[in-house]
This record gives structure tokens, C-alpha cells and sequence, in this order.
């Protein structure tokens, strides 16, 4: 009587092997006639970033380019007039990306402390109930985190900051807070931040911090910058 064949090893032999992040082609797309939008392949992680920092490196050489805006694992090139080509252009902003290799940012180390818990923190509750933990094991897993700034956007001197624990990771809200001060310390997706501005938003509140992060009389007027490292300090803990 025949027996079974076992054709698992002829499968995954003929299956051809995943493509590496860094080989696959980034997504460009356009916005309005003369914004090119460039999204990087893979996970939203430090090597993404760290090439779209070295493509906007060797964008700036780029005359005819008018400005250039990183994101998170992301950039926007805006020139300075209508291209004639656009499919010219993607080739070779896709050519620039294939170019680029990686760099890092060797930025400050910025501290800051914060409040957890509190009159401010009126999404920790909701944090809790999705993750299971416990209200100081959130706050702990927040304040042992090191975070870099990926880019700044937003509002004014907003950082998006990566680092922070899955355990954490907190979907935005789909109906924002109306008036969030500014200072929360907030969670929103994968990512944390403080927020600069008072009014609507979005993310989820753990707590609050003191330090400005936006002054526009000062000759530097954003406290971060994109390669920033950033600590969070439990100055106090209220829950």
C-alpha cells in the first residue's frame, strides 16, 4: 500500500525567502501637484528612521526642491514648482532612496519629569483595562523606556517619540479629548509624547510635566530635535 508523501520540505524549498525590509521599494505617493510623499518599507523602527534621515541629508542638495519634511519613517518633498514629469520624479526619489544609507543622529539626552497619575491622567484608567496591568505597572514600564525623537510635528516642538514598551502600546482615541492641557504626557498607537499645545487631542493621558516644550522667544525655540534621546522621570506618582 503506498504511503503518504511528506512534500512540507519540496514547499518551503519552491516558497522563494521574504524580502529583508531594507531591499523592499518604498511607497511614494503625491499630495496636491507638487508634494511627493516617500514611506519607507518595514516596520516602524530606528533603521527606517535612520535612512530617512540620511535621505534628507541628500535631499538638500536637491536645487529645485523648496522643502523637505521628515516624518516617522517617512518623508514629504515639496518643490518649488509643479514637475513636468511626475512619474521623473518618483524614479528618482526612489533611486535617492536606494542611495541612502543609513545614519544616526547623535542628539542630547533630555529628562523630563512628570506627574503620573492624577487630575491629568484621565486615560490611564482605559490604558489599564486594555493592557491588564496595573495602574503603577503602566506608569513603571512608561518611566523606564528610552525614547528617541524621531521627528517633530504636529504642533510646535511636538516630538513623536519610539521606545515605548508594547505592553503600553494605546490606540488613539476615535473621539479626541476637547480641551488636553498642555504638559500631558500622553500615549498614542506605538508612540508617547507630551503635548504642547491646549486643546484637542487625540492621544491618551498618563500623566502631566512641567517643562515647556516649545518657547518661541527662545534662539532655539523646540526643546527636541529629531535623534534626541529622551528620559522620563517619575517625579511624583499619584494613583
Amino acid at each position: 500500500m503506498p504511503q503518504p508523501v511528506d512534500r512540507s520540505a519540496d514547499t518551503l524549498a519552491k516558497k522563494p525567502p521574504s524580502t529583508p525590509a531594507y531591499r523592499r521599494q518604498a511607497h511614494i505617493s503625491t499630495i496636491g501637484a507638487r508634494a511627493f510623499l516617500l514611506e519607507a518599507p518595514g516596520d516602524f523602527d530606528l533603521p527606517a528612521q535612520r535612512r530617512i534621515w540620511a535621505l534628507a541629508r541628500a535631499l538638500r542638495h536637491w536645487d529645485d526642491l523648496g522643502e523637505i519634511v521628515p516624518g516617522m519613517t517617512n518623508l514629504l518633498a515639496i518643490f518649488k514648482t509643479t514637475p513636468e514629469d511626475p512619474d521623473a520624479v518618483t524614479a528618482r526619489l526612489l533611486d535617492a532612496w536606494e542611495r541612502a544609507e543609513s545614519i544616526d543622529i547623535r542628539g542630547k539626552t533630555i529628562e523630563i519629569g512628570v506627574h503620573y497619575g492624577g487630575e491629568h491622567a484621565i486615560d490611564l484608567a482605559e490604558l489599564c483595562n486594555r493592557s491588564g496591568l496595573s495602574a503603577r505597572e503602566v506608569v513603571r514600564l512608561h518611566y523606564e523606556g528610552t525614547y528617541t525623537v524621531f521627528a517633530l510635528g504636529s504642533a510646535p516642538g511636538f516630538g513623536y517619540l519610539h521606545g515605548l514598551d508594547p505592553r503600553i502600546h494605546m490606540p488613539r482615541k476615535t473621539v479626541p479629548s476637547l480641551n488636553m492641557a498642555s504638559g500631558c504626557v500622553t500615549i498614542g498607537g506605538m508612540q508617547t509624547g507630551v503635548a504642547v499645545l491646549t486643546g484637542p487631542n487625540g492621544w491618551n493621558s498618563i500623566g502631566f510635566a512641567d517643562l515647556q516644550m516649545f518657547d518661541p522667544t527662545a534662539d532655539v525655540p523646540a526643546i527636541m530635535a529629531p535623534g534626541d534621546t529622551v528620559r522620563f522621570l517619575p517625579e511624583r506618582i499619584e494613583l
